[in-house]
């Protein structure tokens, strides 16, 4: 890597706009695309996907989960996206939500974050809830090969917030500790740390009831839910404020209904990036 992932990020989200395209392969976009449901229409799929694309957005995160539930075809159609990624520039976010201890946290961060692995991404999704310290393995390799991650903050799920606003004896939500970590981790990087966190674009006003500085995290914010799923430019303005600079939009549906035609799909991201920057701005 020829620099850090936050400075990479903040380069192609000038040059192409604040979008990032979710490729979600979901058995009803297969079916609507005309796809059979197996490894053969996912790879379909996801190169279509990426030939639409790649070079033209911020990045594009591939859900694993969806490739994975093909089996071992189906994560070599995983290393075939990030192939494409790694030859057009593009960036790819896997999101996997790793997250465990010890040696296991290890092995995944050396999947997915070592040079030379055929699962190398840019950055990866992660889970802080068995203690942010039990991502160490993930942050020190992310860090070291020029990589990122995003760590799971505010998401959209009503779940969620039972443990992401519970609160400690001090009175602090789990997500500002989780926030207030990463922002350490990006202290007195310029432009954007590499230690980025996942809000949902639906959260309303989550940070703010849950005592999060947004800002103070000097590096990305991944947000799922734009377009499709509900937010559009009110929704993004009370959920991000100030911080709105650091937010790269994630879309999939949005964008991926528009399938399987390439200048369909094109024209459907394009849109979807200036609807996402006049949003931001």
């Amino acid at each position: 890597m020829t620099a850090p992932f936050g400075a990479r990020l903040a380069a192609a989200m000038d040059a192409h706009g604040p979008l990032c395209v979710g490729i979600d392969p979901h058995t009803s976009l297969l079916e609507a695309w005309g796809l059979t449901d197996d490894a053969e229409g996912l790879r379909s799929f996801a190169l279509t996907v990426m030939d639409a694309v790649a070079g033209r957005v911020a990045a594009v995160k591939p859900q694993a989960a969806f490739f994975e539930r093909h089996g071992s075809a189906g994560v070599a159609v995983l290393e075939e996206v990030l192939a494409v990624g790694r030859d057009t520039g593009t960036l790819v976010i896997v999101d996997a939500k790793r997250g465990d201890i010890g040696s296991t946290m290890g092995a995944y961060a050396d999947a997915f974050l070592r040079d030379g692995s055929p699962l190398a991404c840019d950055a990866l999704t992660v889970s802080p809830y068995l203690g942010f310290g039990s991502l160490d393995p993930a942050v020190d390799l992310a860090l070291s090969s020029g990589r990122g991650l995003f760590v799971l903050c505010l998401t959209s799920n009503k779940e969620g917030q039972e443990v992401q606003h519970a609160r400690d004896d001090d009175g602090v939500t789990v997500a500002a500790r989780v926030a207030a970590r990463a922002a350490a981790l990006n202290a007195d990087v310029d432009p954007l740390g590499s230690i980025g966190l996942v809000v949902g674009a639906t959260v309303g006003d989550a940070a703010r009831r849950a005592g999060v500085d947004l800002v103070a995290v000097n590096g990305p914010l991944l947000a799922p839910g734009v377009g499709a799923q509900g937010a559009g430019p009110r929704e993004l303005a009370q959920v991000f404020g100030a911080a709105r600079r650091q937010v790269v939009a994630s879309s999939s549906r949005g964008v991926l209904a528009a399938g399987p035609d390439v200048s369909a799909l094109r024209a459907a991201a394009r849109d979807a990036s200036d609807e996402a920057a006049a949003a931001l701005s």
